[in-house]
C-alpha cells in the first residue's frame, strides 16, 4: 500500500518496533524528507538508517508545523515523559498513532486533548519481519482519510485488522500481541520433548524450529484453516493421530490455553492506563 504524505510524519521512539515500521514505511515509497525520528539514544543501526536517507533527528519539536500523523512507539514507562514534549504538535490537528502497549485512547487524550484524533494499536513482534498483525481502535474524532493513512502505515508490517471497541484491544493483546512467546514456548516444548525421548539436543531444535515456521508458512501461503490442515496430516490410527490423543485431551492443549489467553487478558486490563 502506498503512502502518501501531505505533511509531516513524526515518529517517536526509534527502538525495534519504530525502526521496523520506519523501514517498511519507506520501501513503501514514504518521502524521507517528511519524516522526523524524535529519539534520544537510537541503537546505531537506526542511526545509520537515517543518516542514509537523510531524515531529521530530534530537531525542534517547535519547527514542525505541519504535523500529519505522531507516531508513539516509545516503551509505556517513558510515555508520560515523553508525550508533553509533543503537545505543541496538537495545533496542527495530526493523528496520533499509538503502537504502545497498555496506553488507552484516554491516556493521549488527556495530553492532546479531547478533540484529538487518536488511534490505539496492538502489533506484534512478526511486524520486525513484515509478518506482523496489527489491530487498531480509533476514537470519533479520526477522520476517514487519517484512518486509511494508519492503514498504510500500519500496512507496513504486515496485516491490518480494526475492531469497534477499545476494550477489545485487551483481549487482541491476550491472542496476536503475547501470540508469539507462546509460539516460540511450544517450539521449546516441542524440541525438549524430542531430547526426552533420545534426539540431540541441537537436532531437536532444528527439527522443531523447521517444523513450527514451516507450518506458519504453510498457512499462511495456502490460506487453508488450521483445523483442515491438522485434518490432512493425521493419517487414522497412524503417529500423529496417537500424539493427538494426548494433546486433544479434555485435560489438553486448548483448556490449558484458554486458561493462558484469559489470564493474558485478564492482565493487559489491569495494565492499560
Amino acid at each position: 500500500m502506498t503512502i502518501n504524505l501531505t505533511g509531516t510524519l513524526v515518529l517517536a521512539g526509534a527502538g525495534k518496533m519504530g525502526s521496523a515500521m520506519l523501514e517498511g514505511w519507506l520501501k513503501g515509497g514514504a518521502d524521507p524528507k517528511k519524516i522526523v525520528a524524535i529519539d534520544p539514544m537510537p541503537p546505531k543501526e537506526v542511526l545509520e538508517l537515517l543518516a542514509r536517507h537523510n531524515i531529521s533527528h530530534n530537531p525542534e519539536i517547535t519547527s514542525i508545523t505541519d504535523a500529519e500523523v505522531i507516531v508513539v512507539a516509545v516503551k509505556p514507562q517513558v510515555m508520560d515523559d515523553v508525550l508533553p514534549n509533543l503537545v505543541s504538535l496538537k495545533s496542527s490537528r495530526p493523528v496520533i498513532l499509538s503502537v504502545a502497549a497498555g496506553k488507552t485512547i484516554a491516556t493521549f487524550a488527556k495530553h492532546f486533548g479531547e478533540d484529538a484524533a487518536i488511534i490505539r494499536t496492538i502489533p506484534n513482534t512478526p511486524a520486525a519481519i513484515g509478518r506482523g498483525i496489527t489491530a487498531m481502535s480509533a476514537n470519533a474524532n479520526v477522520s476517514k482519510a487519517q484512518m486509511e493513512l494508519a492503514i498504510a502505515l500500519l500496512d507496513s508490517t504486515g496485516e491490518v485488522v480494526t475492531v469497534e471497541n477499545e476494550s477489545m484491544i485487551d483481549l487482541v493483546t491476550a491472542v496476536s500481541g503475547s501470540g508469539p512467546a507462546y509460539v516460540f514456548y511450544l517450539t521449546e516444548c516441542l524440541a525438549n520433548a524430542g531430547v526426552k525421548i533420545g534426539l540431540p539436543v541441537d537436532l531437536a531444535m532444528q527439527l522443531a524450529r523447521a517444523t513450527v515456521a514451516g507450518s506458519g508458512e504453510l498457512m499462511r501461503q495456502t490460506g487453508i484453516d488450521a483445523a483442515t490442515l491438522r485434518q490432512n496430516v493425521t493419517s487414522p490410527k497412524g503417529t500423529t493421530y496417537a500424539a493427538l490423543q494426548v494433546l486433544m485431551a479434555d485435560d489438553g492443549m486448548k483448556p490449558l490455553f484458554e486458561k493462558a489467553i484469559t489470564a493474558a487478558a485478564i492482565r493487559s486490563k489491569e495494565l492499560a492506563t
